[in-house]
């Protein structure tokens, strides 16, 4: 008896037989791989997955390795069978994973809710689900966009035309807008009261100061020619700088921001 269970046993351990797969799942996608781990492996015909042929990469030379990339599939369990020459193996068990989906951004609020139409406002969105988002303002792209535990975003708003605008944060699970939006303001216009010295040598490089209101970021000409040096201190209400050189006579003083000019009266007398 034991004779002829001979060729049985010899036929079963000549069949493929599988252990299992490393590692036991994949996405719906497939084309990832995959390392099957079995018996009598070498010389594989084929390899499905729920019946569907996934595609074989190579095996080693004792046959007890198979890489594949499984062909895709819906999510869920499904049998893996190895072919060969010898037969069909029976069943490992795989595991198809559907992608998570990204979670829709909610946002609370922004603040500031103002700024210049300069742009350069830092700016600070709160709200949930916000982990890789870009955000616009009137269409346009902020800047310096970062984003904190998925809560938090940062950034700098682009320059604008004054008036509301919408502002928009996206991100991999959708788009929404903050309520309320933004609203551009633009700068006040510069205003300039006195001018010391008023007067200096054609040569220039007189030291001169001028007082006035909104003067930040501004520039000077006198005569059409700029002016050097300036300075003008944090609260935007005294400038300090250098005259150019210049003809002999009066010449017209202009201050210049980004949100206008102003022209100081009497101007500047070079002697």
């Amino acid at each position: 008896m034991s004779a002829n269970l001979l060729p049985g046993v010899s036929s079963l351990l000549s069949g493929p037989a599988l252990l299992g797969a490393l590692p036991g799942f994949g996405p719906t996608t497939g084309g990832n791989v995959i390392v099957l781990i079995g018996v009598n492996l070498g010389g594989a015909t084929s390899v499905t997955f729920d019946g569907a042929p996934g595609t074989i990469l190579s095996t080693d030379p004792f046959g007890l390795l198979l890489t594949v990339t499984p062909p895709p599939h819906a999510a869920g369990n499904v049998p893996v069978v190895v072919t060969t020459a010898a037969g069909a193996s029976t069943p490992a068990n795989y595991t198809y994973i559907a992608p998570s989906v990204p979670e829709v951004p909610t946002v609370v609020g922004i603040t500031p809710q103002f700024g210049s139409t300069a742009g350069g406002t830092p700016f600070a969105i709160v709200g949930t689900n916000l982990t890789g988002a870009s955000v616009t303002f009137g269409g346009v792209p902020a800047t310096d966009v970062n984003v904190f535990a998925g809560v938090v975003v940062t950034g700098v708003t682009p320059a604008g035309a004054a008036g509301n605008v919408a502002v928009q944060v996206t991100t991999p699970g959708g788009s929404v807008n903050v309520s309320g939006g933004f609203t551009y303001v633009a700068p006040p216009l510069p205003t300039v009261n006195l001018l010391l010295p008023t007067q200096g040598p054609v040569a220039g490089g007189t030291a001169f100061l001028i007082i006035g209101s909104n003067l930040s970021g501004a520039q000077v000409t006198i005569g059409g020619t700029a002016a050097t040096n300036i300075v003008v201190d944090p609260t935007g209400t005294v400038l300090a700088g250098l005259t150019p050189a210049g003809t002999a006579g009066n010449a017209q003083v202009v201050v210049t921001t980004p949100a206008g000019s102003a022209t100081v009266t009497g101007g500047f007398t070079y002697v």
